[in-house]
This record gives C-alpha cells, structure tokens and sequence, in this order.
C-alpha cells in the first residue's frame, strides 16, 4: 500500500493505481439499486483515461492555480473531473448544481465569484440547466465544457503535473450553516494527511468497499468516502443523494448489494431510515457485512444511534457498526471517532451545562463521544479570551495538525477570525475532552443565552419533536435581538409540520410548544412559526441553517402556515423594519398578517 504521508501528491497516487492495478475496479454507480442492469463501474485505467482527457483540456487553456467549478449529480463524471483537475493543478471547486429557488442559486454565484473561476464543468444532461443558470447570473464570460462530450481530444502522452504537498488540490466551500459558506483551500498534502488518518482509524486497506449516498460536492462525500477509494487503491460505490431521500430503504440495500464496509450519514439520515423504512423494505436485506458507518456532520444524538442499532438489528446490524465522528471543512473532513466499538455516551447534569460545566451525573443530558483525535493538536479554549480552559470546562474546539488548512480563499476577515497565529483554526463549536475523548455540545453561534444561562437549540428542537407528533423532521430554534423590545434576546421557535393541520389544531400546537419548551427548560417563548415541509433551510449536508432562518424571521420571509407571536415582539418586528425601510430606500416592508398575545 501508498505510504501516504509520504507520496508526492495525490494525483501521483491515483495515477500510480491506474498503472500497476488497471483492471481493478475503481468505481461503480447505482443509479438504481433494484435493478439488475441498474449499476455503471470504471476501472482504474477508466477513470485515469478520463481524467486524462478533461486534464488535457484544461491544460491547454488554463494555468497551474486556476480554479475550475465542478456542477454534477453524484457519479462517475464528477470523479473524472475531479481527477482531472488534480492531474493538471488546477483548483477543482466542487459545488451543488444549481436548483429551483432562489437562494440555492445564489449560493452557487457566490461561490463562482469568490473563487474567481477560470471555467465550469459539468455533463450534457445538465448541460442546459448549468448555461441557464449561468446567463441569468451574468456569467457568460466563463468557458463552459460538457465533460463526457466525444469532442474532448485523446491526451496523447500527456501526463499529469509535478506536484508536491504545498499544491493547492481544492477549495471545499463550508456548508454555510451559520453564515456565508468559505472556500477552505486544501492542499494535496491536507488530502494525503486526512485519508491516512482514516485508513488507520478504520483499517481500511485496498479490498475495503466504500460508498453510499452522501453528494460528492460535500466534504463527508467527496474527502471521506470517494478520496479514501481512490487514495487507497480500493473502490467506491455511489448512489444519488435524492434516491435516498425518495427511498431511504436503497441506502441499506446499496450496502447489501454491493458488500459495502463502509458508509457515513448525517445524524437525521439513521433518524430517517427509522421513521420511513418499513418491515417490508427489509424483507431479504443482509447488514452483517458491514463494518462502519461513520455518524457526523450534525449534532449525534444518542438516541437515535440506539434505535437505529435495534431496528436493524434482527437483518444483521452489529451494535459498533455506528461510529460517532467529529470532523469539519477545515481540517479536510475527518478529525476523530472510534471505530468497531459501541458508542461511548456520558451522562451530565444539565443545569452544569447550561454553565459550561462538564459535570457527569447518574441522569441528565446524554453526550456522545466523538473518539480520541489522534492527529490532532486540540485545545478547548475560550471564545472571548482565547485562553486555554481547565478540564471539565466547555468552550471553543481549536484544532491543530497536518489535516489543517492554514486559511480561507479571499476572505481576510474570516482568516482573522479562524486562523490564529499559532496555526490553530477556531472551529467555532462548543466542546471538551473528557478521559481523553472528545464531546462536541453544540455551535458557539447557536448557543442560546437566556438569563445567563445557556441553552442548546437542538435540544430543544428535539424534546419538541418527541413530544408532538404533529412536527415533522427539521425545526430551528433561535433568539433575536430587537432594541425596540428591550434589552433582552427573544426566543424564536420555528418548525416543520407533517401533513395538514386545521387552523384550530395549529393555533392549539402553537400554544402546546410554548408550554413544553416553558416546563422542559423553564424559558419563555416569544414567538412560534409552523412551516410547511422544506420550510427550514438546510445545507447541503442536511443541516439545520439557524442562522438563515434568523434573517429569514427578521426580514419577514417565513412562509408560515400559522404564526402566533407575542404583542411585545409583533410590535418590535413592525418597528424594526419600519425603520430599515426609511434607512435602506428603496426598499419592501413585507407584511402578512400575525397572531399576537397580549
């Protein structure tokens, strides 16, 4: 196997697979796992022969450096390019292609423009929509290339660049989820570093299979499942993301079907799997070949880890099949969890943590671990000071180590505010290491503050879905700050509704969600929205974007089927953009009308 660590970039790696193990399976897409003829594989010498011809391409018209924008659906095409651009230098900038709402498509504009994109690649079905999308945004200047067109020359003898471990690979943009997403620049060496790490974490070796459904423009897709295939000389399954989420149950059958070891999903993925497979779906279904599936990219709650591991259990799910990680943009992906173990969950007293204490206690809050970062320098610090916190304290993740970008691309306000000068990134998550693990409580962003205590919104999101059926799957809670209120921050709860409610049954939910959140964590709450299904913004790994929803409240752009809001906080919405409208002219004060307690 590769020595990593020590391979000269990761192009030269996959290069050399293609050269000693051609005929080795590289990559096989399902685009429909019931079907026979449903799955499309590439060999090593396949995927180097493409990648040979987008490299070709792109060398003869761009530079070392030049950033280059990938638009795909999950599948063999993104690997391609993905490929390409490393074969060639240039910056591949992975990123969702554009959807059907207006955010969405901004957020791919933005991302453009920040990188500054020399070109756009994408495939001849999405070809249409990408040049769409592309006009409207006033981006017409930027050459554009179906890759799997016939017109793309034969390579010939060229081959790929010399690179080394300072080469700039990517810019993984972060999923935005409490701000403007940044464009982290990963070198080839962050990439080797990273897939190391998780080789030994995992003990994945050539004859390992990864794979699963997670987008390949997302980190945990692209840096934790497709990067240590190929890295590593073994193979990746893939599956489109929206298969999933139409058919969760061809997540577990994918896996089945093509002796998968190992997988990753978000937290409300295992959530989901649970409330929408039924006994049917399983009927046949084998999992006791698998051997990992790494839970992250959200909040782990230890509950649905457990009910996920018994649900499944009776078709061959082992109970330390599910590993809680710990991992971000920052640091390529992976920064810890431990695998072929069962969950290691500590119990804590909740009034402690609500003052950053990490204190166990016999019953309380549950925090799963997220494993022992082995490559990491970690410091759990705090947020104002930076100082270097005491055991049992809660306080800012800082992270150190050859997995670490040392900056954003084109942001020096983010760089001053992330990257310190000791080379450590400010995660801007909440955590501690307890007997050597570590535990992530929330987001620093997220955190509410009420009366001086701080509060988790995910937890809270949580206890109101365990106790009111009627809620669907996403929930964002969140305070707001309005001088025209007080001095205070008010609480907001807003959240999805399953199905049709009457406006009888609404106005009564809204009164039912204030009385949980006041007898479960004595807090009051100022204002409910219910939204219909989509109406919480995600990212595009599924988390929850509070922070949008925020702005979202603030500028009045809920789509709420019921609001019910105190008369205190109608009033200081009205004030508020009353008064933003006079300082920002021209401008629209949406309306609509609210419920409002006296």
């Amino acid at each position: 196997m590769v020595d990593l660590p020590h391979a000269t970039s990761a192009a030269a790696v996959i290069s050399e697979h293609a050269r000693s193990t051609p005929e080795r399976t590289a990559l096989i897409f399902v685009d429909d796992v019931e079907r026979a003829d449903g799955a499309t594989q590439w060999s090593y010498a396949q995927l180097d022969a493409e990648a040979r011809r987008i490299g070709a391409w792109l060398r003869a018209r761009f530079s070392a450096g030049d950033r280059v924008l990938l638009l795909y659906p999950t599948g063999l095409d993104f690997a391609a390019a993905f490929v390409g651009c490393l074969y060639t230098g240039t910056v591949a900038v992975p990123a969702p292609l554009p959807g059907r709402y207006r955010h969405e498509r901004a957020r791919v504009r933005s991302i453009a423009e920040n990188a500054a994109v020399s070109a756009i690649l994408t495939d001849n079905e999405h070809l249409p929509v990408v040049a769409e999308w592309a006009e409207a945004e006033g981006l017409t200047g930027i050459p554009l290339l179906a890759t799997d067109s016939a017109d793309l020359v034969d390579p010939g003898d060229w081959t790929p660049e010399n690179l080394n471990h300072e080469t700039l690979a990517m810019l993984q943009y972060t999923s935005g989820s409490t701000g403007e997403p940044k464009g982290v620049m990963l070198t080839h060496g962050n990439i080797l570093h990273n897939v190391d790490g998780q080789r030994r974490a995992c003990s994945i070796t050539q004859d390992t299979r990864l794979g699963g459904w997670i987008p390949l423009y997302h980190d945990m897709g692209l840096l934790g499942q497709l990067m240590p295939a190929l890295l590593l000389g073994a193979t990746c399954v893939l599956m489109r993301p929206s298969a999933f989420l139409l058919r969760p149950h061809h997540w577990l059958w994918l896996i089945d079907k093509y002796d998968i070891d190992l997988s990753a999903a978000p937290d409300f993925a295992y959530e989901l799997c649970c409330a929408r497979i039924t006994e049917e779906q399983v009927i046949g279904l084998d999992l006791s070949r698998w051997r990992f599936s790494a839970d992250g990219a959200e909040p782990i709650n230890a509950a649905t880890m457990d009910m996920f591991a018994k649900r499944f259990a009776p078709v061959g799910l082992r109970d330390d099949v599910l590993c809680p990680c710990y991992g971000m943009a920052e640091s390529t992906v992976y920064v810890s969890g431990e695998a072929y173990r069962k969950a290691v969950v500590t119990t804590v007293d909740p009034d402690e943590l609500e003052q950053h204490r990490f204190v166990p206690s016999e019953t309380g809050t549950d925090l799963v671990s997220c494993g022992t970062p082995r490559d990491h320098d970690v410091l759990i610090a705090d947020p104002r000071t930076g100082e270097v916190l005491p055991p049992g304290v809660v306080g800012e993740i800082w992270l150190r180590g050859p997995s670490v970008s040392k900056s954003y691309w084109r942001n020096d306000a983010a760089n001053e505010r992330a990257f310190t000068p000791s080379g450590y990134v400010r995660t801007g998550d909440l955590g501690t290491l307890h007997e050597g693990e570590l535990y992530v409580t929330g987001r620093l962003d997220e955190v509410i503050n009420v009366c001086g205590r701080y509060l988790y919104p995910q937890d809270i999101e949580r206890e109101l879905r365990a106790r009111h059926p009627e809620l669907g799957s996403a929930g964002a809670v969140f305070a707001v700050s309005l001088p025209e209120a007080g001095s205070e921050d008010l609480v907001i709860v807003t959240h999805e509704i399953n199905g049709r409610q009457s406006e009888a049954r609404l106005r009564q939910l809204a009164v039912q969600i204030r009385q949980t959140v006041a007898r479960r964590f004595g807090i009051h709450v100022d204002g409910v929205a219910l939204l219909r299904r989509g109406g919480v913004r995600r990212t595009t790994s599924g988390k929850i974007q509070r922070a949008e929803m925020r702005r979202l409240f603030l500028d009045g752009e809920l789509s709420a089927v019921c609001v019910d809001y105190e008369l205190r906080l109608a009033n200081a919405l009205w004030l508020n953009r009353q008064g933003r409208a006079s300082r920002e002219k021209p401008a629209r004060v949406h309306g609509g009308g609210v419920a409002s307690r006296s």
